[in-house]
């Protein structure tokens, strides 16, 4: 089969090229509908420039030459190419004017007679030097005469004095070996080597602004420096002309020596001043930064950063981390019997008369256990005679048998529920203690404990714990002053408990279709409002059934609207909205003391993370060295300041 199709305005070699394009796409078209195989195919042209195209392999082509010698060395090589002499090419038919009677005999329709494939030749590109096609070889050398030593050899040193002092000892030792040098004191060597690398940055980069000022030239205007209307001094050292050339101050703040704030130099200057006060703040840093006679561009955002990567400064002044408010655990979000889930904790002391003797009185002290139901917001006080587990069973014994079983206790400080007083030498409860754990276990009752010093953890009855010595304060305030006995505080514990839980829940309501007033005591009591209405004269039947339908309906309400105006106030987080990096194994913290002051807070290593259910840390492991001895503490993150990572 034969092709041929009508060309653009092109140049020969182009032309020629878009038909061997079109002989490979006929090739591989007759190639896929033919039933019978090809052992091999060849492709002839008369085109010697085509045939140097193809066999190309030094030189590069522009875009249209070089997308269409691509499409063909795709689907062929350059050993299946050979060159036809113009009268043997039946393809030259197509493109010429033919007679018709002869159109039958043409080799278009019969093909060549002795066509047949020839021994290959090597085919180069046709006068190279002077074919458009081809893309001119252009090779483009840049050469800098650089003076000097170069300031990224100052990267290489951490601080100013190491740097100023090296290059000091370099200018002494050079000054042996200098014919006709007089021997100078290091300090003036020292002075040289601040100048020198002063210059040195300066002239990298302002080199254009140097220029001009020697030359007598002025400024360009997209000079980031020409506010500042820089000069030179004697030394060659570009500086703040500025406003200030008639005030009577020290040459070095009336003209300061202009430092690019972008330079590693700029930063061993902050960091040097920064450390000669002793890592005071910003303020006091620049300020010392221009009082040395230095003017960094952009120094206060260097100052900043320098500030706040300081390790220093951070174990002074740095926050603790905290991470994004956590959601509620379900046991709070879903209705069930008052005191299933309790929070626990014990508060006081307090002193009370126990025995009066001839000379006065026997006093002691008494601690209160409070029980705060994490759902309806309830709460249960016992008090204790001591901090001991046989005291803190009998109040746990008690509670149950008040409030019936709990499923899960929730209580802070991990092991030790409270820790013991070392000015009062009392011993600790502890749930880990055998008689605790026998009467957990026997109960079906599980105890969950939160990390230690994380008080922000057990908010649910630590707050019960505020409002309830609020209203004890309150009531001594009224109390005689000879002292209170055992049974009158617990008479004021159940005092306090039923202020509590007489609270309301939500904002008190101002409309008259809801004059009920949500509070824990409507789901304990199950009564609303002050005087109770005797039950009218009914039978038996029918009282058991009306008493039936007023417990239902008062605690149908109650839930009713414990999902509808209190579930609703515990959706915004009040604090901690947005979710910061976590600590990682291996970053070095300082762990918060309150026995000691901050410079002595024990600087320790982070051992193990521990991730809350949506993947963030919030506990972690922290491994300190105690009287020569590592030892490990658990330690919510509040109590952690982050330092630096190993």
């Amino acid at each position: 089969m034969g092709k041929s199709k009508l060309a653009p305005h092109h140049t020969i070699p182009r032309l020629e090229l878009c038909a061997a394009v079109l002989g490979v796409e006929v090739a591989e078209f007759v190639a896929e509908h033919l039933d019978i195989s090809t052992d091999a195919c060849y492709f002839y042209t008369d085109s010697r420039v085509v045939l140097g195209y193809i066999f190309n392999e030094t030189r590069r082509f522009h875009v249209y030459v070089a997308n269409r010698i691509d499409r063909i060395r795709r689907a062929t090589s350059p050993c299946q190419w050979n060159f036809v002499a113009t009268e043997n090419n039946p393809a030259d038919q197509a493109t010429r004017y033919q007679e018709a009677h002869k159109i039958a005999d043409s080799t278009w329709l019969k093909g060549p007679s002795t066509f047949q494939h020839n021994v290959q030749e090597p085919f180069s590109l046709i006068d190279p030097e002077t074919d458009k096609e081809l893309k001119v070889r252009t090779l483009k050398m840049e050469m800098t005469m650089r003076a000097g030593i170069g300031s990224e050899r100052f990267a290489r040193f951490s601080s100013w004095q190491s740097l100023v002092t090296a290059l000091a000892n370099i200018n002494k030792l050079a000054a042996r070996f200098r014919k006709g040098s007089t021997t100078k004191d290091f300090l003036a060597y020292r002075k040289e080597a601040e100048c020198f690398i002063l210059k040195t940055i300066q002239q990298e980069f302002y080199g254009n602004e140097i220029q001009c000022l020697r030359d007598n030239q002025p400024l360009p205007r997209n000079s980031s420096v020409l506010p500042l209307s820089p000069i030179l001094d004697g030394e060659g050292l570009l500086r703040v002309g500025g406003r200030l050339g008639r005030a009577k101050l020290p040459t070095g703040e009336k003209t300061p020596i202009l430092v690019p704030g972008k330079h590693h130099i700029a930063t061993l200057l902050v960091r040097y001043y920064h450390e000669s006060i002793y890592h005071q703040g910003r303020h006091l840093t620049e300020g010392a930064v221009r009082r040395a006679g230095y003017w960094i561009t952009g120094g206060k955002r260097l100052i900043s950063s320098i500030l706040h990567h300081c390790v220093p400064c951070r174990k002074l002044r740095g926050k603790t981390e905290h991470q994004k408010m956590s959601d509620l655990p379900a046991e709070r979000l879903a209705p069930s019997p008052p005191f299933s889930y309790v929070g626990v904790d014990v508060f006081g002391p307090w002193t009370i008369v126990t025995r009066k003797t001839r000379g006065g009185s026997a006093n002691s002290k008494r601690w209160a256990v409070i029980f705060s139901c994490l759902v309806t917001r309830s709460v249960h006080i016992e008090v204790i005679e001591e901090l001991s587990s046989s005291s803190f069973i009998n109040a746990l014994r008690r509670f149950i048998s008040y409030r019936g079983p709990v499923v899960e206790f929730r209580s802070d400080r991990g092991t030790n529920f409270v820790g013991a007083t070392k000015d009062l030498k009392i011993d600790a409860i502890n749930i880990e203690d055998e008689p605790v754990n026998k009467y957990l276990l026997k109960n079906n009752t599980v105890w969950r404990f939160n990390a230690p010093h994380s008080s922000h953890m057990s908010g649910p009855w630590e707050r019960m714990i505020g409002i309830a010595r609020r209203i004890l304060e309150s009531m001594f305030s009224n109390m005689p002053s000879k002292g209170i006995t055992h049974e009158v505080l617990c008479t004021l514990m159940a005092e306090v408990c039923a202020i509590m839980n007489s609270r309301p829940l939500t904002a008190v309501s101002s409309d008259p279709d809801a004059p009920t007033v949500l509070s824990p005591a409507t789901i304990l009591t199950q009564k609303v409002g002050q005087s109770v209405e005797p039950f009218p004269p009914f039978g038996i039947k029918d009282m058991i059934k009306s008493q039936w339908r007023q417990v239902q309906f008062l605690a149908e309400q109650f839930w009713t609207q414990w999902r509808e105006r209190y579930l609703t106030t515990l959706q915004v987080r009040q604090k901690w909205t947005s979710e910061h990096q976590s600590l990682k194994i291996g970053d070095v913290v300082l762990m918060k003391d309150l026995e000691a002051p901050r410079i002595q807070w024990p600087v320790g290593v982070v051992e193990q993370c521990f991730a809350s259910e949506d993947g963030r840390i919030r506990k972690v492991s922290v491994r300190v060295i105690r009287n020569g001895k590592p030892v490990l503490y658990t330690r919510p993150i509040t109590e952690l300041v982050y330092l630096f990572c190993e």
